[in-house]
């Protein structure tokens, strides 16, 4: 009996959606308190994980943070607040 030892294939993200939610979730928290008030959205890109919070309310000013994660690592390469 042999045993299999299962890696990501090339180009399958290590990390999954929910992961990479929580990530952006607690960094977002730190900056924004309450995210309510926001839709989330995420989308797997060629450069990462895309995290985006928009606001529910089309009629309010100001926006949420908006992520790119790695998929691999779950490091932030890149995040922007809209305030």
């Amino acid at each position: 009996m042999s045993t299999a030892i299962m890696s990501p294939r090339v180009g399958q993200p290590a990390l999954s959606s929910d992961e990479a939610l929580k990530i952006a979730r607690l960094d977002a928290e730190r900056a924004y308190r309450d995210l309510a008030a926001y839709r989330i959205g995420i989308a797997l890109e060629a450069d990462g994980w895309h995290v985006d919070y928009e606001l529910k309310d089309p009629n309010l000013n100001g926006g949420g943070p908006h992520y790119v994660i790695e998929p691999h690592s779950g490091v932030i390469l890149s995040k922007r607040y809209e305030q």
